[in-house]
């Protein structure tokens, strides 16, 4: 084997290991310590983050933030990748910051010319906009980590009764309008919450916390259905949906499945809900105006008439 291709086979197996003597890799490789401690040196110089521990039980170590292997790109390939972190510049923050923005200075500093003048003619002429939101980003990269690692994390929220200390479990991370939102078991209210990532002041993990051990099988496009069939009352909102008011909800992960389309282009969403959160998806509806109508629940009709009532009262009594 040559060198080159043998460093690259000792990375992947030092990757796989995290913790390992020289005595270990020379047995596995067939070679002398000798020539793996050289190894391991010029790893060390190109930045492979490895580090040796002296004493009884020593050997090396692999830092938290592993190297990966080098693997190889096609052009468009390198290129995709590219275009796939520059769709992330106009978020507020996102979970790994600084890491989107070094791997696209990697992927262009090695692209080739001719590539780089490609990308250089589409660039501010090819992005995905979303409106700027100011937000932690240190608090994202916390909860993808929590996620990642199936943990507990202790957070500050600012909500409608004002600043809370919560403990959750997240589930997912998903971007919405320029938002992040983070759905999670909350122990405080011993339920499923939806968080909005803007609203965290302060995310810490808490690895004391003992951490629930059935959330593995929820994804951040289900993970209310389950919670919502707790609940023995049950109704359905039925809700008529013009054109625009079908392209509204369509990417809705509340609303999408539960869509049915008409020839013409409008629509009607058909979905069964607890009673006791009718007021909750109503809100969800609000926004739509005109281009949605709720038939059923007569409880969620009284609502927009009420929402309605106080709007025209604010804008047309002379007393108000």
């Amino acid at each position: 084997m040559i060198k080159s291709q043998r460093l690259i086979q000792l990375m992947m197996v030092i990757n796989a290991k995290r913790s390992f003597t020289v005595r270990e890799l020379a047995d596995e490789f067939g070679l002398s310590p000798r020539t793996i401690t050289r190894d391991l040196q010029e790893l060390s110089e190109v930045g492979f983050p490895i580090y040796s521990v002296q004493g009884r039980g020593g050997g090396y170590r692999l830092l938290q933030e592993r190297m990966l292997p080098p693997i190889a790109f096609s052009e468009n390939e390198a290129v995709a990748v590219f275009f796939a972190c520059q769709s992330l510049q106009y978020f507020g923050s996102v979970p790994f910051d600084e890491s989107a923005a070094s791997a696209i200075h990697k992927f262009y500093h090695y692209l080739p010319a001719d590539a780089k003048e490609q990308i250089d003619r589409l660039r501010n002429r090819v992005v995905i906009w979303n409106p700027h939101r100011t937000m932690s980003a240190d608090s994202l990269q916390t909860l993808l980590q929590a996620i990642m690692n199936d943990s507990v994390v202790t957070i500050a929220y600012k909500s409608g009764d004002g600043v809370t200390q919560r403990d959750i479990q997240p589930i997912g991370l998903y971007a919405s309008e320029g938002y992040w939102y983070c759905p999670a078991y909350c122990f405080l209210r011993q339920t499923y919450r939806l968080f909005r990532a803007d609203r965290i002041s302060f995310a810490s993990l808490n690895g004391g916390f003992p951490d629930r051990k059935d959330l593995g099988g929820r994804s951040v496009f289900d993970w209310i259905t389950p919670d919502l069939t707790r609940f023995e009352q049950q109704c359905d909102l039925i809700v008529d949906l013009t054109e625009e008011g079908v392209r509204s909800l369509e990417t809705n992960v509340w609303f999408s499945s539960h869509i049915e389309i008409h020839e013409d282009g409008r629509g009607t969403l058909r979905m069964r809900i607890p009673v006791q959160k009718i007021e909750f998806f109503t809100d969800l509806i609000w926004p739509l105006g005109g281009e949605a109508k709720i038939v059923e629940p007569i409880e969620a009709v009284a609502y927009i008439r009420r929402k309605i009532e106080t709007i025209t009262k604010c804008y047309f009594d002379p007393m108000s």
